[in-house]
């Protein structure tokens, strides 16, 4: 008679299933199946407190300046929205529909210069400067590539305008702003680049003070040219959009500078900035870069559909999602700091063959953005009608952005969770299928379920946000479940055979 038995390696981690016929000794037995137990005991266990209060504290005191500058480049946009907002509904949803379409190369710009960040993480973890240089060099060139296409590409769209259903006014307000602010991507762009380069070599308050500098320029500005103080002529929605060209051109100058004549990174930074591009370090970064880009053009592209078929219910409605939006945007800089600082501890980990540090920096991201979510998410839930009201004053226009936000407290902890898994995928190279997870999630579930309940059954901008929502859920559902499983292997090769 034969019997299956289960044996345990008393030594190893081995587990064998056996299979013994009547009368056989244990040495004339016939192995069935066994599988190696170190591969998956990890998916069950949890670093140990102690591991995650000192990852989560080295991920903090990194992410804090992060936060800080990407919610000082949010403030840009608040101090838009609220002084645009002033001068009536149509300017605002003109700036919205511009800033929408704009929404695409900026996604692409902060994809490409991504790589600069993750290859610089990686190269201070294997202790090659060599190979930092070239990637800010490098990284610049292909910012300034693509900000050269988006302001050739704006000339060349402002006259089919009409095409994308908007209000006559609305499009008719747009064309100068916009053409305006497009130019304004190529020192954007190069901003993100030398950004990222700071970042990722562990000094980023340097980078940070110079973009609040910025940010304050940007302001004061605004409220000169819109409005026509200190003797200047009140230009409106072009003087928003000249105000910007200018603080982001003094940004990229004020960067540079601080970049060649810093002691703390000269030996990461190119000697020779304008010597001819390196094609292997170009095709590292565009290796990375693009699918960067690609995961973050399906999310963007997808709230820009969102937003153009949101305009076709009426520039009330357009307004409203812009006022949800931005406040959206300017919370979830906070786990995106979070996410761009674990894609730095997890490329200096993965530079350095440190694979034991990367689950404990997982886990602690996570911790620290569902904690962060949560506190939003009931503020927001508590509050919309006040927060609705710094930006809007017509009651129509407030009460829809309100009921927006009450929906936006729904899925921000989904939103923090996609976000700094994706972030830390990045650290370890892995931006392939992460980039068609979000393509297939963003396109395939959030615009037709949001298209179906807000035109379908007559739901409205609510709609969207809610197809948008269940989308933002699956994609940190799936790109979570991708991540445990990549850092919960002991093997080094593990994590880098995977497929990414």
């Amino acid at each position: 008679m034969a019997r299956l038995c289960t044996v345990f390696g008393p030594a190893t981690n081995l587990i064998e299933f056996r299979l013994l016929s009547s009368g056989q000794s244990e040495e004339c037995r016939t192995t069935w199946f066994s599988f190696d137990s170190s591969r998956f005991y990890p998916l069950m266990t949890l670093p140990s407190r102690r591991t995650l209060l000192h990852e989560g504290r080295g991920t903090l005191l990194l992410a804090f300046p992060l936060i800080a500058g990407q919610v000082s480049q949010m403030l840009v946009g608040l101090s838009d929205t609220m002084m645009i907002g002033r001068l009536g509904v149509v300017p605002l949803a003109a700036s919205t529909f511009a800033n929408t379409i704009l929404y695409i190369p900026l996604m692409i710009g902060i994809g490409m210069t991504m790589a600069v960040s993750i290859r610089v993480s990686q190269a201070r973890g294997a202790g090659d400067p060599a190979m930092a240089r070239e990637a800010l060099r490098n990284g610049l060139l292909i910012a300034f590539i693509v900000g050269l296409i988006t302001a050739l590409g704006a000339m060349a769209i402002i006259p089919f305008f009409s095409l994308f259903g908007q209000e006559a006014e609305v499009t008719n307000s747009a064309g100068d702003y916009f053409l305006i602010v497009a130019v304004s991507m190529i020192p954007a762009i190069g901003c993100m680049a030398i950004k990222n380069h700071a970042d990722a070599m562990n000094h980023p308050w340097p980078a940070f003070w110079i973009s609040l500098g910025g940010v304050v320029l940007n302001i004061l500005l605004n409220w000169i040219l819109i409005y026509g103080k200190l003797g200047a002529p009140a230009l409106g929605l072009e003087g928003a959009g000249i105000a910007t060209l200018t603080a982001r051109t003094a940004t990229l100058v004020a960067l540079i500078h601080w970049c060649r004549d810093s002691k703390t990174v000269h030996d990461w930074v190119p000697r020779n900035w304008f010597r001819a591009p390196d094609g292997p370090s170009m095709r590292s970064l565009v290796k990375v870069g693009l699918p960067a880009s690609l995961q973050l053009l399906a999310e963007v592209s997808a709230f820009v559909m969102a937003t153009f078929l949101i305009g076709t219910l009426g520039k009330v409605s357009l307004a409203s999602h812009q006022v949800a939006i931005t406040c959206v945007a300017t919370i979830f800089m906070v786990p995106l700091g979070l996410s761009m600082a674990i894609t730095v501890r997890m490329g200096e980990a993965w530079g350095a063959g440190n694979r034991e540090r990367m689950r404990p920096l997982v886990v602690s991201g996570w911790l620290m953005g569902s904690l962060f979510s949560l506190c939003s998410a009931i503020l927001v839930f508590l509050f919309p009608n006040f927060i609705a009201g710094w930006f809007v004053t017509e009651p129509e226009a407030r009460a829809l952005a309100a009921s927006l936000l009450v929906i936006s407290a729904f899925f921000q902890f989904s939103d923090a969770m996609q976000i700094i898994s994706m972030g830390a995928l990045r650290g370890v190279d892995d931006v392939n299928v992460p980039a068609w997870i979000a393509v297939f999630t963003y396109w395939g579930i959030s615009i037709p379920v949001g298209w179906w309940f807000a035109f379908k059954l007559n739901w409205g901008a609510s709609g969207m946000w809610w197809g948008i929502t269940i989308g933002l859920t699956i994609t940190a559902l799936f790109l979570g479940i991708r991540l445990w499983l990549k850092v919960s292997h002991r093997s080094n090769t593990d994590i880098s055979s995977s497929p990414g």
